[in-house]
């Protein structure tokens, strides 16, 4: 084949051209993404049952629905929160590989099956199934810097003039609202309707009946007459518009004397839930989390999302601005121009150590050509594989650089060494260099190829981050084999020449310099393969204690899943006791939320008041603070260093718990914490018995040096009223039960009894009480009912309120009632020990009847633990088979992979000694070096077998192999170390994981060459001895094999 090339450069040069547009092509029509698509298909089923309590909404919408649901195929988990405010919500989380449309469609089929089971008032409500990302995006803010428009103003104009155009972008899965929507609101006076004896039942009718649309018809359709000569639509006025018109309708007329609502009631435009507000940078505003379906490209549609804000924006009236105050993009795009870098340097490192080795010029340019051909010929491969350009193909490509250019390295250095040497002519030269090299060359495309293919077999989130970068290594080894064996040899009978004049100044001292030192180092290096061959037993005495040692570190160096990077914000969670009311928590925010604006390097402070992030529900003690940073060329400190100075701020205000957490590293992990377990009750415990059971874990879970947050959902301790109405009273009296409890719903809890049009859309008519009626229990002796024969009575005659304490979230796993906990490991330990840790714990203190189950984060870093190790093992023995293939012997493979443990060695130092975690971006490094530990074998063990079989003795072929085949070891392997020196020494936005990916493969690297250049030719010598004694015992003698 490579006769053919060389014959025809034309052809050869044609090929990489075409090879390379075909990738450039691609190239550009390619997505980028941070991660690939890593995030399982989450589908969310949501209903509300309103004004129900938490154990309520349990018993009849949970455990109703989550019967039928259980059980989808592909279904990984499901998990459930009820709260207090009557909402339910369910989220199903399927396998990586379960299409998220028909997960959906799966999951509504079955929902579908339960709604005949549940209350009415939940039918009515609408029980919906979406696709649903775990992450928030990004958050954009409306605001009025000069406090024109309050928030309620704010939201409807989003509403009304831009929110459903960002819904519609592409990718997008929804757009929340955390500011007031606008409603009417009815504030009715219990006092004046108990005088006048009106009921909430006739209000509630009377506007019914009088706000309604009609539809009236139309005059003069047919049939009719025959002369009748023209037709008209007719309308007539139905829904109510304005407060005005509200307070005109009718309750009761008697002989001509209305009783209008305006005569009972205040009527207000007004919010139709107070609950959460927010506010950025301390004034009010309204702020919108945008999260993505788990198949979006985040890059793509935030881009789309910024450009329908800012055409939304040119329209807007003076004193509303919209700023965006966190976009997870940029973070994305910032780290993948740090590795664009990383690149470019990289590429400048080979280029120079193949200039210093070969000397020339014209002997440089030949493998430099090689790269662009080979990584750029990858991107086409993307598109087949239907690949994007994120984090880890771009290492994978940087790692490349320095493979790629081994297979040109191997080739011209053979070229040149025979020119030089035996001064034969170029085309000469290349083809006796062909014809020794095309051997190794295909040898160790093949096996780095081979390490990689059982890799892309795995399944889950860790398979997807293997595969990605596994394929992407092999495709560009696969090119840079065939450019090796087709351009690289047609450029060297064109470019080479016999003998170039040496580089003139200080190039060609420097050059001259090193061909001295390093031709003193070989006569040396040649004596020392010579001793070790004969202190073999030494030698070997020492792999096995470098294998011990690794056992050693592996147990030593902190396990973690994926390194936390600076992502430029935090989700802080802010917590008052059970029962604060909104005001309290809105003054402790406000005060936090100052300080922390004069953190050093934070740009925004986003407060949300009402929202409690960790239950994913709504409570009035509750809030949530979004801190993000300037950009990262504009502050000197990290997310990292933030963090524990909110703790410490928090710590100052007594009564307030404040939380500020990690940001996610991977997409769709959890925001507020990266461990997280629930606690499932089996035995059928009640709330309470399972609060003590929390508090008891969490306090035993708190003492251990490893975990350095933990908190759960489950609050017992929240006081609340149980209404106890006296049902043989209520008979004795004549008042139906159903009455009793309406006229309860509407004081206290707030009826939506219909809707009206404006702004072009629909909202929704609010009945309550005045806000003077609802401070206390006391105050049900305004609350009248009507009983079957008019007379009007008291509530608080009917109805004993009880105190008691429970928890407004119920959450529910797989089924069962359970206790969600989450947490961050102590700063200095990792993912790893915390949850060793709590397993120890759980065993200590848990009962029989509870079992727990690792979710998110926490369980993709247990399939990823048991993983690599499969992995690693597995391509341990497809190299080993590959190699047997190619040599035709079972020996030889094993000098081979002997020289592996020194890699994985220097690989385990390295992390341990800059205190850096075993995690999955180590991993993939690990599986690397197999390959490129192999790499350096080939080379020697293939020219000692070739010496061999011209009828050397064994030592003697070693000893020659070592001598001639040094110097493209030590090319290719100082070539492969400082192309990855960028990554192992990155900053900057993600460079958690270019440091852990870089630091693995530089170390291995390193010690498996000082290593393996003395190692390879004692167990070339150790195998090939053992094997041959054996043979020779044997009476089939003359069958030996040609070893």
């Amino acid at each position: 084949m490579a006769r053919f090339f060389i014959d025809r450069p034309v052809f050869a040069i044609v090929l990489a051209i075409i090879i390379t547009l075909l990738g450039a092509i691609a190239g550009f029509s390619l997505p980028i993404a941070q991660y690939p698509n890593i995030t399982k298909p989450r589908i969310s089923v949501n209903t509300n049952y309103v004004g129900a309590s938490a154990d309520i909404v349990e018993k009849a919408v949970a455990q109703t629905i989550e019967q039928k649901v259980s059980g989808v195929e592909n279904m990984l988990n499901m998990s459930s929160v009820s709260t207090s405010s009557g909402e339910y919500k369910l989220n199903v989380e399927f396998n990586l590989e379960k299409n998220a449309d028909i997960a959906s469609v799966e999951v509504q089929n079955r929902v579908s099956q339960a709604t005949s089971s549940l209350p009415s008032e939940v039918s009515g409500y609408g029980v919906t199934t979406a696709k649903e990302s775990a992450e928030t995006i990004m958050y954009f803010g409306l605001y009025s810097p000069k406090n024109t428009y309050d928030a309620m103003f704010l939201r409807t104009y989003a509403d009304a003039n831009f929110l459903d155009a960002v819904k519609r972008v592409k990718g997008v899965s929804t757009v929340g609202e955390y500011g007031p929507e606008y409603a009417v609101r009815i504030w009715l006076n219990p006092e004046k309707m108990a005088q006048l004896g009106v009921t909430v039942t006739d209000v509630s009718n009377a506007i019914k009946t009088q706000n309604i649309q009609a539809a009236v018809g139309s005059i003069g359709n047919r049939p009719t007459v025959d002369k009748q000569e023209r037709t008209y639509s007719a309308s007539a006025q139905g829904r109510l518009n304005t407060p005005e018109e509200f307070g005109n309708v009718i309750i009761r007329s008697n002989n001509g004397d209305n009783l209008k609502l305006k005569d009972i009631a205040t009527i207000k435009e007004g919010p139709r839930n107070d609950l959460i507000t927010s506010k950025l940078n301390g004034g009010d505003s309204v702020v919108f989390p945008v999260s993505l379906t788990s198949d979006a490209n985040a890059i793509e549609t935030v881009k789309n999302i910024r450009e329908v804000l800012k055409d939304a924006e040119s329209r807007f009236p003076d004193d509303m601005k919209l700023v965006v105050i966190q976009d997870n993009t940029q973070f994305i795009t910032e780290s993948l121009e740090k590795v664009a870098h990383t690149f470019v340097e990289a590429l400048i490192l080979v280029i120079l150590v193949v200039f210093m080795f070969l000397g020339s010029w014209r002997a440089t340019l030949i493998p430099i050509l090689a790269v662009p051909v080979s990584l750029v010929g990858t991107f086409a491969s993307f598109v087949i594989l239907g690949f994007t350009i994120n984090t880890l193909t771009a290492f994978a490509m940087i790692l490349a650089i320095g493979l790629v250019v081994d297979d040109a390295i191997v080739v011209v250095e053979a070229v040149e060494h025979h020119i030089q040497e035996n001064g034969m002519s170029p085309k000469e030269a290349t083809y006796r260099a062909m014809n020794e090299v095309s051997g190794p060359v295909v040898a160790i495309a093949f096996v780095l190829s081979a390490v990689f293919i059982p890799v892309a077999f795995t399944g889950g989130t860790v398979g997807e981050l293997y595969k990605q970068f596994a394929i992407t290594i092999s495709v560009s080894m696969m090119l840079s084999a065939i450019v090796a064996l087709s351009l690289t040899p047609a450029l060297c009978s064109l470019i080479l020449v016999k003998k170039e004049e040496a580089p003139k100044g200080f190039i060609g001292k420097a050059v001259k310099a090193f061909d001295e030192w390093f031709a003193r180092t070989l006569a040396k290096y040649v004596k020392n393969v010579e001793g070790c061959i004969r202190k073999s037993k030494l030698i070997l005495t020492c792999l096995v204690v470098v294998v011990i040692c690794i056992g050693f570190l592996a147990k030593v160096t902190p396990t973690g899943f994926v390194p936390n990077e600076d992502q430029g914000m935090t989700a802080v969670s802010i917590a008052l006791p059970e029962g604060a009311s909104s005001n309290r928590t809105e003054q402790i925010m406000a005060g936090l939320a100052q300080k922390m604006r004069k953190l050093p390097g934070v740009k925004n402070v986003m407060e949300v008041n009402g929202i409690d992030i960790l239950s994913m529900g709504q409570k009035a003690n509750a809030g949530l603070a979004v801190v993000t940073m300037e950009d990262y060329s504009k502050r000197s400190n990290s997310v990292q260093d933030i963090i524990p100075m909110i703790f410490g701020m928090g710590a100052q205000i007594p009564d307030a718990t404040v939380m500020a957490f990690q940001p996610p590293s991977l997409p769709g992990a959890s925001s507020t914490g990266t461990l997280s377990l629930y606690l499932m009750n089996l035995g059928g415990e009640d709330v309470n018995a399972m609060g003590e059971r929390a508090n008891e874990f969490l306090a035993a879970c708190r003492k251990r040096p490893e975990i350095g947050m933990l908190y759960t959902t489950l609050n017992t301790n929240t006081p609340m009223y149980q209404f106890e109405v006296d049902r043989d009273k209520a008979q004795s009296l004549n008042v139906p039960v159903s009455t009793v409890y309406s006229a309860l719903q509407a004081f206290l809890g707030g009826n939506e009894i219909n809707d009206i049009n404006n702004f072009g859309r629909t909202w929704k008519v609010v009945m309550q009480a005045d806000e003077k009626y609802r401070t206390g229990v006391e105050d049900m002796r305004y609350f009248f009912v009507r009983s079957n024969d008019g007379k009007s009575i008291p509530l608080n005659t009917l109805v004993k309120p009880m105190a008691k304490n429970s928890s407004v979230v119920m959450t529910r796993f797989n089924g069962a009632s359970a206790i969600k906990i989450s947490g961050d490991p102590a700063s200095g330990y990792s993912s790893g020990q915390a949850m060793a840790a709590i397993e120890e714990v759980a065993k200590q203190v848990l009962p029989n009847t509870y079992t727990y189950e690792w979710t998110g984060q926490s369980l993709d870093e247990i399939e990823a633990g048991s993983r690599s190790t499969q992995i690693f093992i597995i391509s341990l023995i497809f190299v080993f088979l590959c190699l047997a293939a190619l040599y035709e012997s079972w020996t030889i493979p094993l000098a081979v992979l002997l020289s592996v443990p020194s890699a994985v060695f220097g690989c385990f130092l390295v992390q341990y000694a800059r205190g850096l975690q075993n995690d999955v971006y180590m991993q993939i490094g690990l599986i690397t070096l197999i390959g490129l530990a192999a790499k350096n074998a080939i080379l020697i063990v293939e020219y000692a077998k070739m010496n061999m079989e011209q009828g050397m003795d064994v030592i003697h072929a070693a000893v020659e192999a070592a001598h001639v085949r040094l110097r493209p070891i030590l090319m290719t392997s100082f070539a492969f170390i400082l192309g990855c020196l960028p990554l192992a020494i990155a900053t900057g936005p993600g460079a958690g994981a270019r440091v852990s990916m870089g630091n693995a493969v530089v170390g291995g690297m390193t010690i498996a060459t000082l290593f393996g250049i003395f190692l390879i030719p004692v167990l070339f010598v150790v195998v090939e001895r053992f094997f041959s004694r054996k043979k020779k015992g044997t009476p089939e003698d003359n069958v030996t094999e040609q070893l």
